[in-house]
C-alpha cells in the first residue's frame, strides 16, 4: 500500500510558480507510476502529468505543456509538480496518485489505485 500525502498549494497571482509535492510512505513508491490530477469546481477530474517509476520517462497534458513539469524523487519518496507561468484557469484541487504498476504512463483516472487528499491551488488574475 502507498499513502500519499500532498503539500504546497496556495494562493498566486497569474504568472506565479509554485511547486506541489506529494510525500509517500510505502515500500511501493520507487516502483510505481506516478501522477498528478485537478478537479475545478464542478468539473471531472482532468489528467495533468505522469512519470514513469525511474523517472526517466513522463508526459504533461496539452494544457500544461511547458509551463508544467512532473519529478520525482525516490531516495525521498517524494513526487513533485513544478508550476510555472500560472494561469487563472489552473485553479483547482490537485491530487497526486500512484498506480500499482511501474513501466507505463497512465493518463486515466481509472489507472490509480492510491490517492492523496489534495491540495488546493488558487491563481488569481
Amino acid at each position: 500500500q502507498i499513502q500519499l500525502v500532498e503539500s504546497g498549494g496556495g494562493l498566486v497571482q497569474a504568472g506565479g510558480s509554485l511547486r506541489l509535492s506529494c510525500a509517500a510512505s510505502g515500500r511501493t513508491f520507487s516502483t510505481s507510476a506516478m501522477g498528478w490530477f485537478r478537479q475545478a469546481p464542478g468539473k471531472e477530474r482532468e489528467f495533468v502529468a505522469t512519470i514513469m517509476w525511474s523517472g526517466g520517462s513522463k508526459s504533461h497534458s496539452d494544457s500544461v505543456k511547458g509551463r508544467f513539469t512532473i519529478s520525482r524523487d525516490n531516495f525521498k519518496n517524494t513526487l513533485y509538480l513544478h508550476m510555472n507561468s500560472l494561469k487563472p484557469e489552473d485553479t483547482a484541487v490537485y491530487y497526486c496518485a500512484a498506480a500499482i504498476q511501474g513501466g507505463f504512463l497512465p493518463n486515466r483516472v481509472t489507472q490509480y489505485t492510491y490517492w492523496g487528499q489534495g491540495t488546493q491551488v488558487t491563481v488569481s488574475s
